[in-house]
């Protein structure tokens, strides 16, 4: 058998690869490259998993997923290290996504049955002899292709709300983090071993891709636009409907009522946690000229006492993906070319693994580094007029993922005007913690939601049912229908629906 490095597209027909730990570059597993056979053969045994699954009922698998969460919670120290090991995060960072991916697959299971079950709804006054009811199937079989910065809590995600709507799922991680996804499905898969309803297909891209042209009933992808655009295209050959969670370039507002210190904090932690490589980190913030000089020298001063590195002091840890620091590279470069300063960080802050945190200011709105994500640890300033303008600027953007304001008096107003799928108020990224809360975003950063009563409908299809209980006073679909009787419906819709 054929062992190779980890991770390079080309040499995904190899029948192994390693996934490496991205601080020393040093071997934590090694993993098969599935080919398209291999996931045809894994969906196919989900389809069949599926069935019996779903037999179980709401309180059957509610049931299970409690135990799982169990095996997460009690094992979460095993769970952080082959994080850590394998994206080089900070074993409490790591420890952070697990805890809220636990509390995720507690509420999914919790509120399957309310969400999905059966519910009645009006027939209306012209078909009161029928019962008319809701409820949601599952699709079948959910195919999950998740990310490699958060690649705990944004694959689960999708994984537990498939699971507890009564979808059988296949997951395939990133090829930077083939253990943590080996690692989850191994723990699924000891308090629900009758079954596969859970399996992981590993590999690179032509997986992922196979994954998507095998027969699932839907894929949910969280990734770069542009995969997630490449996974759309081969999906519509077959109709099969998506849930896109792709990138976003987040703003942050503070206006002149702000706590300054609490927007400073959130920033410099929304900004550089996990080095930056976070979706719905913060990107880009705009201040309001009344309180700009001192909110900047606030976040200078708090990015002088963050670090990134591979050892214990630090705050965040490498780049996961090596070639990431080209781009960043190039946004800091873009960015200072065309009159913008950095007041912390600069080129020099971009080495061969690490990324130092960075400060930019005076930065074009068309530059790189304002329009592009650049996924690491860089954040944009600049003064804004008013919070009309700060609104302007943040919307002028194809991504809408995410955003932050600070604000005491004008908060809801600012985050409702903002075009994101969610928006925290006075804390950062509050929004992914708190698990009844929809997750997703607009324009490029994809569509359809994870999390909340929506999440769980996303894997479901509404199933309508229409229950006559008694013979109709007024036949209408009948060749027997009568001018008299067309001519009291007309007169009875006047009634109803004709006031001026």
């Amino acid at each position: 058998m054929t062992t190779v490095q980890a991770p390079r597209s080309e040499l995904a027909a190899a029948e192994t690869f390693d996934s490496l730990n991205p601080a020393t570059d040093e071997v934590v597993g090694t993993h098969p490259v599935h080919t398209a056979a291999d996931v045809e053969q894994a969906v196919a045994r989900a389809r069949e998993a599926a069935a019996w699954w779903d037999s179980l009922g709401y309180a059957g698998r509610a049931e299970r997923l409690r135990r799982w969460k169990g095996v997460l919670a009690r094992r979460l120290a095993q769970l952080c290290e082959v994080v850590h090991t394998e994206t080089g995060k900070p074993r409490g960072d790591a420890q952070l996504e697990a805890v809220l991916a636990i509390e995720h697959i507690a509420w999914a299971g919790k509120h399957a049955g309310k969400v999905l079950g059966r519910q009645r709804r009006s027939p209306g006054l012209l078909l009161s002899n029928q019962a008319a009811t809701v409820e949601y199937q599952p699709l079948g079989v959910v195919g999950v292709i998740g990310p490699w910065n958060y690649p705990v809590y944004t694959p689960m995600g999708s994984i537990s709300y498939a699971l507890a709507a009564g979808n059988a799922v296949v997951f395939k991680p990133s090829e930077y983090s083939p253990g943590v996804g080996k690692w989850l499905v191994d723990a699924f898969q000891e308090v629900v071993p009758e079954h596969p309803v859970l399996q992981l297909v590993t590999g690179f891209g032509p997986t992922g891709a196979a994954l998507t042209g095998a027969g699932v009933d839907k894929i949910a992808f969280t990734g770069s636009t542009a995969t997630g655009k490449k996974i759309m295209a081969s999906a519509a050959e077959t109709l099969t409907p998506v849930v896109i969670e792709a990138g976003g370039k987040d703003p942050l507002l503070v206006d002149a009522d702000a706590d300054l210190d609490a927007a400073a904090e959130a920033t410099v932690w929304g900004a550089f946690s996990n080095a930056g490589q976070t979706c719905v980190g913060v990107e880009r913030v705009y201040v309001h000229e009344r309180v700009h000089d001192e909110f900047v020298a606030k976040v200078v001063e708090l990015s002088g006492q963050v670090r990134g590195g591979s050892d214990e002091g630090a705050q965040y840890g490498p780049m996961t993906m090596r070639s990431q620091l080209d781009v960043i590279r190039g946004h800091i470069a873009d960015a200072l070319a065309r009159g913008g300063r950095a007041l912390t960080g600069g080129p020099e802050a971009v080495g061969d693994r690490c990324v130092q945190p960075t400060v930019l200011v005076d930065v074009p709105e068309d530059s790189e580094a304002v329009r592009e994500e650049t996924f690491g640890p860089t954040v944009t300033i600049a003064m804004v007029a008013d919070m009309d303008e700060a609104v302007e600027k943040a919307n002028n953007s194809r991504y809408g993922l995410a955003s932050t304001v600070f604000a005491k008096r004008r908060g809801m107003e600012l985050a409702r005007r903002l075009r994101t799928g969610q928006t925290a108020i006075n804390a950062p990224l509050s929004f992914a913690g708190i698990a009844s809360l929809p997750f997703g975003g607009v324009g490029d950063s994809g569509f359809g939601r994870i999390h909340g009563p929506e999440g769980l409908r996303e894997f479901a299809r509404p199933k309508a049912i229409a229950r006559q209980r008694f013979s109709a006073l007024l036949a209408l679909t009948t060749f027997a229908r009568t001018e008299k009787t067309d001519a009291l419906v007309a007169k009875l819709t006047a009634v109803l629906h004709g006031k001026r």
